[in-house]
């Protein structure tokens, strides 16, 4: 909702407000029994008082094109005056409502929505910022890139030969053994677990997950009607899989290196008794590695380094290293998974983008990414530090947190449980967007992932000053 009134306009702001929403009904936009926004979302929306956005919904109501509904909200009425839109238009509220994709969070529906804002201080933001994009080598690496006819055309069903050749050199240095039969290109690391999803487990499987979780944020599995199971993956982990699992299918979904959305990793003893674990109950494990390449001051193998077993499914990508615009992952895993996944993604996209992946394939080839990596790490320490000075002068007497080994996260714990959907908003109205911990465990009230790899350091300033007055 991208709109707001003109203050300059002749019209007054309510009578804007009022034409707009008239044009929404009367184009079909906002259908026959639609739940419009909330008071306080369009306040927010469009900067204005929520008395304003109160008139305007009683004066619609009065003219029978809105209906409240008592303990629900506001609804797009059914009315004779809407009778003749409906029977020209088809019911897409009750198609939606009954599609099979889980729709997100309504905190995760603003944070995508004003992530697009300029003005908005990202504070929580899974993306690295502009500056630390190569964009320069980038642009420069475009014009030394020479292109196959038959390269830019539609991608074999596992993607670029070329691209996958590079990677298992690029994933030997990780300790990972594959070869490019082994190896499925993916639009990102989400796409890799919606084909998990649909391509290898039956309905109502359990995927198992460490609390808090990425996968909590995020539908793949829930709405593929899998059953999500939070567990503790401690030395008990092996007693408590096994009475978990039942009869049903399963998997473990994990982030063991700078973990979403915690930062957090875990040592090599506790990958490899998980592991055993997984393989003795023969559970797969999805490893999710995406990033792993920017520890700060040491490497980790991962998981998949001393599989011998086919047992883990193991999740790459560009995206938080070099560019999430060039959606490029991968998947490495047994040749009939690889093979199954790939069938499936010819069904859906028909192969990732071409260009995507020559751009890869190159920064690979020519050690251009290894070298952006090197200097991404130095920039993100350098952020991280900056943040935790912050911290310490600032937060010391309200919260505690972890020194930051990587990454982009500091999962900063308030000590009292203050972070509910009012403090998210009062935030927001100040021009702050912070990814709250309720978005990643149930109940979590106490938790913000707070990332200092997007916000400039004085957009990191002013947003943190913000949070500590919103905070005592």
């Amino acid at each position: 909702m991208n709109w707001e009134p003109n203050r300059q306009s002749h019209l007054t702001i309510q009578q804007q407000i009022l034409n707009w929403i008239r044009e929404r009904i009367e184009r079909g936009e906002w259908t026959v029994g639609m739940k419009i926004p909330s008071q306080r979302k369009l306040a927010l929306a469009w900067k204005v008082n929520r008395s304003t956005v109160q008139l305007v919904l009683d004066e619609l109501k009065a003219e029978g094109l809105l209906e409240s509904k008592v303990g629900s909200g506001v609804y797009v009425a059914n009315n004779s005056w809407n009778v003749m839109l409906n029977s020209v238009q088809p019911n897409w509220t009750r198609h939606i409502e009954s599609s099979i994709h889980e729709p997100n969070n309504h905190t995760i529906q603003l944070i995508n929505e004003y992530e697009q804002k300029d003005n908005i201080i990202r504070l929580g933001t899974g993306e690295l910022s502009p500056t630390l994009l190569p964009t320069k080598q980038l642009e420069k690496s475009l014009k030394s890139i020479s292109i196959e006819p038959k390269a830019i055309g539609y991608s074999p069903p596992q993607g670029s030969l070329k691209l996958r050749q590079l990677l298992c050199r690029h994933l030997r240095k990780r300790g990972i053994q594959t070869e490019a039969e082994n190896i499925l290109i993916v639009s990102g690391a989400l796409q890799a677990l919606q084909l998990i999803a649909i391509g290898v487990l039956e309905q109502h499987s359990i995927v198992f997950q460490e609390q808090p979780s990425y996968l909590q944020s995020v539908h793949p599995f829930q709405s593929a009607r899998m059953r999500i199971v939070p567990v503790s993956l401690d030395k008990k982990s092996p007693q408590q899989l096994s009475l978990l699992q039942g009869k049903r299918q399963s998997l473990l979904y994990c982030i063991p290196t700078l973990q979403n959305p915690t930062g957090r990793s875990w040592s090599l003893e506790k990958k490899k008794q998980v592991y055993d674990t997984c393989k003795k109950l023969r559970v797969p494990l999805i490893e999710d590695d995406v990033y792993s390449e920017l520890l700060f001051d040491r490497t980790a193998l991962p998981i998949k380094s001393f599989d011998r077993s086919g047992q883990v499914l193991y999740i790459g990508s560009v995206s938080k290293t070099l560019s999430p615009g060039l959606r490029i992952g991968w998947i490495v895993g047994p040749t009939p998974v690889i093979e199954r996944l790939a069938d499936i993604k010819m069904q859906t996209d028909y192969g990732s983008s071409a260009f995507s992946q020559e751009i890869v394939a190159y920064w690979l080839e020519m050690g251009l990414y290894d070298k952006h990596i090197q200097t991404l790490r130095q920039q993100l320490k350098k952020r991280a530090t900056f943040v935790e000075n912050i911290l310490k002068k600032d937060f010391k007497e309200i919260a505690t947190w972890q020194t930051s080994e990587g990454g982009f996260y500091i999962w900063l714990r308030f000590n009292k449980p203050i972070v509910n959907k009012a403090y998210f908003l009062n935030l927001l109205k100040q021009n702050v967007l912070i990814n709250p911990g309720y978005i990643y465990e149930s109940n979590n009230l106490h938790h913000i992932r707070l990332s200092y790899a997007y916000a400039s350091f004085e957009e990191l300033t002013t947003g943190l000053s913000i949070l500590r007055k919103q905070s005592t």
